[in-house]
């Protein structure tokens, strides 16, 4: 028996309800953080109180720089799995990028944008 060189429709089609599953969640944390930037909420009065307005717009611009960050990362984890997206519907979806060879399906399971094998990555690492 030759060894598979791509995962079947059928698996596919399980990774494409995981991957859409993963970036709907992203998709609403990264709402969220959004709106923590933009103040969305709108202001109540606690906002209006002089006593600690100094310390408060000091943490309220760390927090927004925080999400701001983290706003970014969560982009680009839903761009990656966007990506993915496109790669099942390629069917080249869970081939290693460096090798050739399937990654497993346990990886993909539990980093299902990933493009390389563990053992590519780790030594993409190493170099």
């Amino acid at each position: 028996m030759s060894e598979k060189t791509r995962y079947s429709d059928e698996e596919l089609q399980e990774f494409k309800e995981l991957i859409l599953e993963k970036l709907a969640k992203a998709q609403r944390e990264y709402d969220t953080l959004k709106a923590s930037i933009t103040n969305a909420e709108g202001n109540d009065i606690a906002d209006t109180s002089p006593t600690f307005k100094v310390l408060e717009e000091g943490a309220s611009t760390l927090s927004k720089e925080e999400a701001g960050q983290l706003a970014q990362r969560q982009m680009k984890f839903i761009q990656h799995l966007q990506n993915a997206l496109i790669r099942i519907e390629n069917k080249t979806y869970g081939v290693c990028c460096e090798t050739g060879e399937l990654i497993p399906k346990e990886r993909l399971r539990a980093v299902p944008h990933a493009t390389r094998s563990v053992e590519a990555k780790n030594s993409q690492k190493k170099r």
